[in-house]
This record gives structure tokens, sequence and C-alpha cells, in this order.
């Protein structure tokens, strides 16, 4: 034993001692020792050393320290405080920032409610759509805010993150030898496609200093707003990375924790929040979440102690193995258009229906409700007035629709267009790009008597539509034209035309096949 971890483990003795402490409860990882007690936690470094981080003297543990509080405190100012010395008094006993000399370091932060991190709050239930939507909100504030790098590094690292994640997953022989060779194979072939795209986002800003490690249980709730915490801070290369791999592993934990509404509104929350050009590189998710569920795989067996095969944990780590081989092969993409009168539930379908549409974590959804808003800069429930609602306008935003939809299924995406698509010109212009992209294409027009509609209209509470009952009965005049979309009932529940919809897509897709 070192003299340091000799050292430690004295003051982990005298933090622990029940006579002093009584309530103190002591977490280790591969890294380090939290001590919870009361509204306090304090975080050592163990004198340990591996290939990604090496915390073997005094010196590079407080330095540690104190990269852990310059990276994590601007993302959780209210759990990261400051670095504290732990001294050795004259009597031979250890203070917690006493007047001694200083024989260890630790991270002062406040506890918080373990239970409210999102993996917890996962096994309980689905999120719901406002804690998802803020969690996304948190993820594109925090990569706002993250430096800037050129890339070249991060794109050249990934051959060997793959061949690193084979080998993990190889020790231990707790997986299939075939499918670990298997996925690699396939990590390589997708980066191999992308990486262009990836040494092109390099030179454009999206490389940058991240959180590193977003898996649900670094983001907790507190006061109900999602914080980010735990951030790598032992080696700035491993987080500095494309913005899509950080957010990728948010989906991706999102999916392995059986939330795949909330990772699809994540994920269109994200990229209405962020700069178009991601659209652009959604071929990347893949490959991106795939590495990320392989890491976790790995993190899992990791627990195992030796020569134990305890179940749950084999279990864990074989879950996220297949779900790493499920998001390497992504099925191919569709486009769905979804039209009809204002309060016909066009917003609400896409939104429902855009979870289960592969590949995932889902249908990219664009609404032509947004699309106005961006156009003219305003927030999305900003109210417009009537000269935002011109023909000429109108044109512009389908063309927008359009372009988008476009650049989301180049990238293997799918995508789910919501607009009123009163015209028949617009209607044709939406089966004109799905044959350009050779893609199979689901119109839905969607039907409801002006009651109903007007009803739901005013009903609506912050949202991003600026209908009218009024408007919904100027509507009953239009001219639609033909419609050779499937027209879908939706004067019933949710859930009712929901359903309607996912049949006509499954018979849809039966017809293509034949």
């Amino acid at each position: 034993m070192t003299d340091d971890s000799a050292t430690q483990d004295r003051i982990f003795a005298a933090l622990t001692n029940s006579a002093e402490h009584p309530d103190v409860k002591r977490i280790d990882t591969h890294a380090a020792s939290v001590f919870l007690e009361g509204r306090r936690a304090l975080k050592i470094k163990r004198p340990v050393q591996f290939p990604f981080l090496d915390y073997s003297t005094l010196e590079k543990r407080k330095a540690a320290c104190e990269e852990e509080i310059r990276i994590n405190r601007p993302l959780a100012p209210q759990i990261y405080h400051r670095v504290v010395a732990i001294t050795e008094e004259p009597d031979g006993s250890f203070k917690v920032d006493g007047q001694g000399r200083p024989v260890e370091y630790a991270v002062d932060m406040s506890r918080f409610d373990e239970n409210r991190t999102l993996d917890h709050l996962a096994k309980t239930g689905p999120l719901d759509t406002k804690l998802a939507s803020a969690a996304a909100d948190t993820i594109v504030a925090s990569h706002r805010a993250a430096t800037c790098a050129d890339g070249k590094a991060w794109v050249a690292s990934i051959p060997a993150l793959i061949d690193g994640n084979s080998h993990g997953l190889r020790a231990g022989g707790h997986c299939d030898a075939a499918d670990i060779e298997k996925l690699g194979r396939a990590s390589h072939e997708a980066f191999l496609r992308v990486r262009p795209l990836l040494a092109e986002r390099g030179g454009h800003g999206f490389v940058r200093r991240c959180h590193g490690d977003l898996h649900l249980a670094n983001i907790v709730l507190i006061e109900d707003r999602p914080v980010l915490f735990d951030a790598i801070e032992f080696d700035a290369q491993m987080a500095t990375v494309d913005v899509l791999y950080d957010l990728a592993f948010t989906l991706m934990d999102l999916l392995h924790h059986n939330q795949p509404r909330a990772a699809n509104i994540v994920l269109n929350r994200y990229l209405a929040a962020s700069p178009a050009d991601n659209l652009d590189a959604l071929s990347a998710l893949p490959l991106f979440m795939s590495i990320r569920a392989s890491i976790r795989a790995q993190v899992a067996l990791a627990q195992l102690k030796p020569h134990s095969n305890d179940p749950g944990i084999l279990d864990q780590a074989q879950c996220y193995f297949d779900l790493a081989r499920t998001l390497i092969h992504p099925p191919a993409p569709r486009l769905i258009a979804v039209g009809g009168f204002s309060g016909s539930g066009k917003t609400v379908l896409a939104q429902a229906l855009a979870p289960v549409v592969a590949p995932p974590p889902g249908a990219v959804v664009l609404r032509s409700d947004l699309i106005r808003k961006r156009m003219f800069g305003v927030e999305d429930t900003h109210r417009l007035p009537p000269s935002a609602y011109t023909p000429e306008h109108a044109t512009r935003i389908y063309d927008t629709l359009a372009q988008h939809a476009g650049r989301v299924l180049a990238q293997g995406h799918s995508a789910i267009i919501d607009g009123v698509f009163a015209r028949e010109d617009e209607r044709d212009a939406i089966a004109a790009l799905a044959r350009e992209r050779n893609v199979p294409l689901n119109g839905l027009f969607l039907v409801a008597d002006l009651a109903t509609r007007q009803m739901r209209i005013g009903s609506r509470r912050g949202d991003a539509s600026d209908a009218t009952e009024e408007v919904a009965a100027l509507q009953e005049q239009y001219n639609i034209g033909h419609v050779d979309w499937t027209t879908i009932d939706a004067s019933g529940t949710q859930e009712q035309t929901l359903q309607s919809c996912r049949d006509a897509i499954a018979e849809g897709q039966i017809r293509q096949s034949d």
C-alpha cells in the first residue's frame, strides 16, 4: 500500500467515525470516494492511475479537484462550491478545511436527492414532455457555452475508441465474441461513411469541450429543473467531442431505460433550438449512440467483483450491448406528412407518431407553425399579425419544410411534416420529394367537424399556433382540391386517431411491399 493510500485510509476512517459522523454515507467509484452527510458532500480522489487519468500524487489530486470545480460549477453552481484541504492537526486528528498541514483535498459540494437523477426517475414511469424538453434545453445551453475546438483530434480518435470498446467487451467473456466482432466491423464501416462529415463539422464549430458523460445518472432534478453534473474533468480530449456525440449519450440512455417518447422529444427539441446544420449530421447518430451504449455495457461489466457473475449486472451489460448492436444498423427512413385544418389534431398526432417511426430515436418533426416563428425571429408562443399569413409567406414556409425534410432524409433519418397542406401543389411537392429521395411517403389528412376543431383551438395554452376559432370557420370555405392522401377521422380521442394513422401506415407498407 502506498503512503497516500495509507493516509487516505486513516482520513476515511475519521470521516466515517460513527461517534463524530453517525449519519455519514460513503459511496466508492473506481477513482473517487464521496462522503454524504447532512446537506454536504465531499468528493475525494483516490491515489490511482489509469490510462485515462492519473491521481497518483497529492499535487495531481489537488489539480484534479480544482479542474472539477472549473468544469462543473458553470453547469451546476447549486452543487459545486470549492476545493477544501483536509488537514492533519498537531494532535494527529484530521479536519476538513482545518489549520494544520494539508494531506488531502476534496471537492466541497451540496448534497442532492439521489432519487431525483433521471435514471431513477425513468424507472418509475414515462418521463413527461416538460421534463424531456427542459433536459434538451439544458443540454443546448451547455453546448452554446462550451469552448470550440478544431475537431481533428476528436475525429482521429474514433477508430481507437471503437477498438477500445471491442477490447473492453471481450474482457471476461461475458458477451458473444462473434457479436463483438460484427459490432466492431459495422462501427468502423459506419465511421468511414461519416468521417468526411465529422471532419467538416469540426471546422464549423460543432466540436466543443462538452460534458462528456451525459448518461441519465449524471442529470438531476433540482427545484424541478434538470442540472448536469459530474462532467469529465480528468481528460479534456475525452470530453472534446462533436456536440451530437455528447447528446447521443442521453438519447441512447433514454432508449435503454425504455423512454422512447422522451428520447424523441429531446432530439426534436435539441434540433429546433440548435443550428439547422445539425440536420445534416443525423447520419452520425446511429454510430454515436451505438458507441455510447458499448461504453455503458463496459461500465456495467466493470462493476462485477472478481469471480462474480451477478445476474443483475450481467443483464444490464447485455441490454446495453444488444442496444449497441441494434443502433448500428438503422432501418431505412420514411416520410410522413400530416395535413388538416386547424384544430384537427395534427401536432398532437405528429408528436405521438414520431417516437415509433424508425430509426431510433424516432422521426424528426417539422412543424409549419414553428418554421413560421423562426422565419419572423420571434418566440414560439408569440402571436404573429395577419400579415405573416400571406400566400407568399405560406409558399416560403412550405418550401422550407420540404428543404428541411430533404436534409433529414438525405441523412437516412425519417421525417414527419406537420402543416395544413390545404393546396394541391403543397401536397404534390411532398410527393415529389419522396420520389426524389426514394423513400416511402405516408400522407395523412385529418378531418374533424368545425365544433370539435374550435373547441380544441379554444382550449390551447402556450402553443405555437396562431389559429383562432374564426380562422377555423374560414377554413371551411377552402377548396382543397383532390386529396390523394389517406383521410383520417380525427374527431375522436387522440388514441383513436393515433391508432387509425398507425393502421394506415402499416397498410401502406404492405401495399408498397407487394
